[in-house]
This record gives C-alpha cells, structure tokens and sequence, in this order.
C-alpha cells in the first residue's frame, strides 16, 4: 500500500529527511538521547510553517524545568502536535483572507 505523502493527499506538504541532522544542528534543535533512550541524535520536537524559505512559524516543545535537550527525561508533545498546526493555519488563512 502507497502512503508516500502525494498518495495521502498531501500536495503542498514537503517530508525533508535529515539523516546527518545537519539541518537539526542549524536550527539549534539536536538532541542526544544516547544514555536515557539510546536513540543516539535527533531532532527535538517542533513543528513549523516555511514558505519561500522564510520560517513564518514555529512551535518548538518547551522544557519543563530543564537546561536543555540532551537526554531529555521528558518528551513533551503539546504545541507540536497537529492539531496545533492545523488551528494556526485555519487562523492564518483567515488572516490573509479577511484581515
């Protein structure tokens, strides 16, 4: 069964693997979970809206109580989520159409 992203139905939504995570370095969101989860270094959770290359938005999961992401005891999923996503850009578009 297909489940690439244009067979779902997904046409302006683009998947970018970052195996190397040098995107995820860039943006400052590399975690290492090699001693709590041994998955080794990820991407911290976020989510965000990019056009035209410009970052418009971002939802980035905030630490509770934290210095920083590396072996992260937690693992928040309540702003990247999306549901999240899809109330900003209901509004988003209400914006560019009405405001």
């Amino acid at each position: 069964e297909d489940k690439s992203p244009g067979s779902l139905g997904f046409e302006q939504v683009k998947l970018l693997p970052d195996g190397a995570a040098h995107f995820t370095r860039g943006m400052g969101l590399s975690n290492v979970w090699d001693t709590e989860r041994g998955f080794g270094e990820r991407s911290w959770r976020y989510s965000a809206v990019v056009n035209d290359m410009r970052i418009e938005q971002m939802f980035v999961e905030k630490m509770d109580g934290e210095e920083n992401i590396q072996n992260s005891v937690d693992d928040p999923f309540k702003c990247s989520d999306s549901g999240t996503m899809i109330e900003y850009l209901k509004s988003y578009i209400f914006r560019k159409l009405y405001v």
